[in-house]
């Protein structure tokens, strides 16, 4: 039977920009390399797998991620690269990869941060490929989200290494793991403290430093998910690996590595829905949208939005839906709909104010509190600003109550809102007190690894524009240019950095 091109892969290796023959050498003294010096690969079988999707057996579908990671300078995993584990077409994986059948999900994270602390240790960056748009996401994942959940316990275990036939004949080396081994409720507990840590230290000084951390303590989960613990337990271990991924996510993207970001904001959705916990799904899919945004994409991120908020389910507490209206709220004052944005930062005032906190908050939604609601509203109307002046002033009210509630710790959203304010404060013809909020974030930006700060500060630095003959401003304009890094290859115009 005449099987079809594999065309993910096809893409892949035009990127590369090797020959067939050039990938069969590698592709031989690579697995050579991880203990199989019998493989023989050629042209012709190469030519093979792309022309015709063919599949080849393990270990070279680990071999080809390996070299192509490498290459590109990006992660790219097993089903990137249009195979399934132990060489067998996924039917039911989506074309771009990102979704992927029940009990899946342990080894792709794995994989995923395998490969990702990979590319940590040799120098390289994950910012080589295209994010998914905001169609190709949303479409892809509405049916997955908002059905049924299988719940983990009836799950096929497809990849656990202990299941009987698979621990007797799998290739050691084909699992890049953790060794799979129970774990109890105490090293449970330590792994959601850690998750409080990473979480505290992005917060204040931003993704960079810790990012490692994060995913390398997300590899580890990964590893202990391949056991399938009692439910209970295994529920809350992949509610630690949502929240670790989700960090990572974010990270990655405060550091530009929006791919890469995309993609754990993805697997953290999946991780999420395996533990049976839709509102945490729904926030992390927010997430991505959030990015959207940041990359000027808002159209694509509201449409991302609408996944987020059905999938999240009714048990979403009022706080939560009243963040994902902060959310919604950005998106539609970059596109300029004043009226519709307005509802929205409407209606998550009034959620915010229904919530009586008599139902603790979960763990990931404990920073979002009232700071970071001003916070988010002195962003949405400052962005509004930019198309309708008169909404500048409600910015500024907004940034100060943020700034006024900011606890310590949160030193990266507090630069967030000094910008706010001072942008808000340039649009709204007040070029004084916007001197003085912008030299506070010139004073502490320095302090953290976040890129979207300096994203932000890009655009502040526009708006100086019309105030360049003014001596003051033009000193401050002089000591940014003097401050600031070299425009990384995430940010373009128009975009803003989330609080």
């Amino acid at each position: 039977m005449m099987r079809e091109p594999n065309t993910r892969l096809s893409d892949l290796f035009g990127l590369a920009g090797w020959s067939k023959g050039e990938l069969a050498r590698l592709v031989n003294r690579q697995a050579a390399a991880m203990g199989h010096p019998q493989l023989a690969t050629d042209t012709s079988r190469v030519r093979r797998w792309i022309d015709t999707g063919e599949c080849p057996r393990d270990p070279v579908p680990k071999v080809l991620a390996a070299l192509f990671t490498e290459r590109l300078g990006r992660v790219v995993t097993i089903e990137d690269l249009g195979f399934a584990k132990q060489g067998r077409a996924g039917k039911k994986q989506s074309a771009d990869g990102l979704h992927w059948p029940p009990g899946r999900t342990a080894a792709v994270l794995t994989e995923f941060t395998g490969m990702d602390l990979m590319l940590n240790r040799r120098g390289l960056v994950g910012a080589g490929a295209a994010l998914a748009t905001g169609t190709a996401l949303s479409s892809t994942l509405h049916d997955w989200l908002k059905s049924d959940k299988t719940l983990a316990s009836d799950a096929p275990r497809v990849d656990d290494p202990l299941s009987s036939l698979s621990s007797m004949t799998a290739d050691p080396a084909s699992y890049d793991r953790y060794e799979a081994a129970p774990v109890g409720s105490q090293e449970i507990d330590a792994l959601e403290s850690s998750v409080d840590v990473f979480r505290l230290w992005d917060a204040n000084r931003g993704g960079g430093l810790q990012r490692k951390a994060v995913i390398g303590q997300l590899n580890e989960v990964g590893g202990m998910l391949a056991y399938h613990h009692p439910e209970p337990l295994q529920r809350r271990l992949w509610g630690v690996a949502a929240n670790l991924a989700v960090l990572a996510g974010w990270m990655s993207h405060d550091v530009g590595l929006e791919p890469t970001a995309q993609k754990y904001f993805v697997i953290a959705a999946h991780a999420a829905r395996e533990g049976g916990d839709r509102p945490r799904a729904g926030e992390a899919l927010s997430r991505a949208a959030r990015q959207l945004v940041h990359l000027g994409r808002p159209d694509e991120a509201l449409d991302l939005m609408k996944v987020a908020q059905r999938g999240s389910g009714p048990e979403n507490l009022p706080r939560t839906r009243a963040m994902l209206c902060t959310i919604e709220a950005w998106a539609q004052a970059s596109m300029g709909h004043g009226q519709a944005m307005r509802r929205s930062l409407g209606r998550a005032e009034e959620l915010f104010a229904a919530d009586k906190g008599d139902v603790p908050p979960p763990s990931w939604m404990q920073m979002f509190d009232e700071a970071d609601l001003h916070g988010m509203q002195a962003l949405v109307l400052r962005t509004l600003a930019e198309r309708d002046p008169s909404a500048a002033r409600l910015a500024q009210n907004h940034a100060k109550l943020a700034l006024e509630l900011r606890v310590d710790g949160r030193e990266r959203s507090k630069i967030f809102d000094y910008i706010s304010m001072a942008s808000a404060c340039f649009i709204g013809s007040d070029p004084e007190q916007a001197d003085r909020y912008a030299r506070l974030a010139l004073s502490t930006i320095g302090h953290t690894s976040s890129h979207r700060t300096w994203d932000r500060l890009r655009e502040m630095y526009r708006l100086t524009g019309r105030y360049a003959s003014d001596g003051s401003i033009r000193e401050l304009r002089a000591d940014i240019r003097k401050a600031m890094p070299k425009a990384p290859k995430s940010a373009a115009n128009g975009r803003s950095g989330a609080v």
